[in-house]
């Protein structure tokens, strides 16, 4: 047989399969001085003497070896793997090789994975079929043949019908998300100093959880509006942190948010100087925080909408349109 097998391909020479395997074992048996041979006395067709397993591989295989004469070999051969196992299992196993990498090598012809599986199944499904084939019907190999085919091929269906891996560095997937849990996101806000851990738990408790602001607003013995516009200040500044994290980094990396996030919750955070619950209206991440969002309301500022209208939008009735100065 060839010294290498044809199943190996470019770069995988160091990493045999089992049928390299199988190969490579009678080999062993039929090489020496004693190769493992049969009588050929007991085989109409077959030389008056000892045959090395090998030579008798090549004459079964030739077109004008009788089909009774192929028939009788194999079934001596199935017989002495079931009674005495262990060398005439190889030695099965070898004389049938040829068939064997033919199937093989139809199954995995077009097969863009890693073969080994399949010539794996193929060797059990020859196996098996060893084990249990009548012997009473004359084609013994070509049914064991069969067997072997029908049991790499439910291999290959199995494969193909599984999910496509897809390599790092390839976008053929929805993008992942760039952001993760909403807790770790006002967590990872908190750590970075955009929020300070009021905002953060004014938004999670009004935004995420089933809490009103008028309830959180007498709960903290605070005004309503003056939570209504330190959560607008909050989610402004937010809103622009995520928008500048997500550009920076690479959204349909999975595992860009674990390593950020983890990132951000080991870094130490400062303390924070939470005003008191009733001038919670300015927040005191409008200070800390490097970037202004927004501009503040003023009384006095010609853009301020309610001094434009001359007007508080609550006193203004329905029907009347604010008339601005």
């Amino acid at each position: 047989m060839a010294a290498q097998s044809v199943f190996r391909r470019r770069g995988d020479e160091a990493v045999p399969n089992s049928l390299d395997i199988a190969r490579d074992t009678f080999t062993w048996l039929v090489t020496g001085p004693h190769p493992v041979s049969l009588n050929g006395r007991l085989f109409p067709g077959l030389p008056d003497r000892h045959i090395p397993l090998d030579e008798v591989r090549d004459r079964l295989l030739a077109r004008r070896c009788p089909q009774a004469t192929r028939d009788a070999v194999w079934a001596h051969l199935v017989l002495r793997s079931r009674t005495e196992g262990a060398t005439w299992t190889v030695a099965a196993v070898g004389v049938a090789l040829p068939a064997l990498t033919s199937v093989a090598a139809t199954l995995s012809d077009r097969f863009a994975g890693d073969p080994a599986d399949v010539h794996a199944e193929v060797l059990r499904g020859f196996l098996t079929a060893l084990s249990t084939i009548d012997l009473r019907p004359p084609r013994i190999m070509l049914r064991l043949r069969w067997a072997a085919y029908r049991s790499g091929y439910d291999a290959l269906a199995e494969a193909l019908a599984g999910p496509t891996p897809v390599a790092p560095g390839f976008r053929s997937t929805p993008p992942h998300t760039p952001w993760g849990h909403p807790d770790l996101v006002l967590a990872r806000a908190v750590a970075d100093g955009v929020l300070t851990q009021t905002e953060a738990a004014l938004i999670g408790a009004t935004r995420l959880e089933e809490v009103s602001v008028a309830d959180w607003a007498a709960a903290h013995q605070t005004g309503e509006w003056a939570v209504y516009k330190t959560r607008k200040r909050a989610e402004l500044r937010l809103a622009a942190y995520l928008r500048d994290g997500a550009a920076e980094t690479d959204p349909t990396d999975p595992l860009t948010d674990q390593v950020a996030t983890a990132l951000a919750l080991a870094r130490p955070v400062s303390p924070v100087r939470d005003l008191p619950l009733s001038s919670l209206s300015v927040s005191v991440a409008d200070a800390e925080s490097g970037q202004k969002v927004q501009g503040r309301v003023s009384k006095t500022d010609a853009k301020s909408g309610v001094q434009g209208c001359g007007t508080h939008p609550r006193s203004a009735r329905p029907s009347e349109v604010p008339q601005c100065a």
